[in-house]
């Protein structure tokens, strides 16, 4: 007896020709006209967003996904930290708080007048600090100028007006707080915050701001954020140890300095971006 015929189209039919689709199939689940697999393409093109080209980052910090909004904890540290404890000594001092009478137990035990202190606490003057920072400034301007860096003049003078900005915010709050100096200085108030350690914050942060892109030398770099470390920590060191200064003086200055040089960065950082992105200099040309 010889054997039905199988209709066309049933299932484990093999046929020369190419398949067909099945009624009810999903047309979004077959694959592209290149091969590629994948559901909802009809290519194999590669993704046309950044979203699908881009690996996502691996630490899960915002930025995966544009816009870039930066690093909020850095940020957080760098500017939130300091202007809280900025804030917090500052209602100590003029509340005279518990943290004044913890302050001034720890300044009769650091006090030891001598020629060592002396000379850090020189380290914080204007006519040692500045000088160096205009040091930094001409070397820097001088090394984009001859580069042909496009706005080479805005590193210099954003530093230089940080510098400025120092005495503007120090004399008023010396002023509003009204404190007196400790008992190695003689009778005198506006003593809050530092003066010279607030100078020297700025003043050697601010150059080794502009001159670490400089160095290309990890080494280099390292060397120089310890300088500036060293620098600071020894006029802090020095104002304390010679009693110019009670200690919660110095590290509100620092808390300001941190503040400052920070703005400073992040301006920095964002105009460095938005001149690579844009127009090349004189000297590059187009790509």
């Amino acid at each position: 007896m010889r054997d039905t015929p199988r209709p066309e189209g049933t299932l484990g039919d093999i046929r020369p020709g190419p398949p067909q689709l099945r009624p009810g199939r999903a047309l979004a689940h077959t694959t592209g006209a290149s091969g590629s697999g994948s559901p909802h393409r009809s290519d194999s093109r590669p993704p046309q967003t950044p979203r699908g080209a881009r690996p996502s980052d691996p630490d899960g910090r915002p930025g995966t996904t544009p816009p870039v909004p930066g690093r909020p904890t850095s940020l957080l540290l760098l500017l939130g930290l300091p202007a809280l404890l900025f804030a917090l000594i500052t209602w100590q001092v003029v509340t005279d708080g518990p943290l004044v009478g913890l302050d001034e137990t720890a300044s009769r035990a650091l006090v030891r007048p001598g020629r060592l202190s002396e000379l850090l606490a020189d380290l914080g003057n204007v006519q040692v600090a500045v000088p160096v920072l205009a040091a930094a400034l001409a070397c820097v301007t001088w090394r984009h100028r001859r580069i042909g860096t496009d706005q080479w003049w805005l590193p210099g003078v954003s530093a230089a007006l940080l510098m400025t900005l120092v005495p503007v915010l120090v004399i008023p709050l010396k002023v509003l707080t009204d404190r007196p100096g400790t008992p190695a200085v003689p009778p005198a108030t506006g003593y809050y915050p530092s003066g010279h350690t607030a100078t020297a914050a700025v003043a050697y942060g601010a150059a080794t701001l502009l001159l670490l892109p400089l160095l290309r030398s990890a080494g280099a770099r390292r060397v120089l954020l310890l300088v500036c470390a060293a620098l600071n920590l020894g006029v802090g060191f020095g104002l304390t140890r010679r009693g110019y200064h009670w200690p919660l003086d110095v590290l509100a200055s620092w808390c300001l300095g941190t503040i400052l040089l920070t703005a400073l960065w992040l301006f920095l950082s964002r105009s460095s971006r938005r001149t690579s992105a844009g127009t090349p200099s004189r000297r590059t040309g187009p790509s």
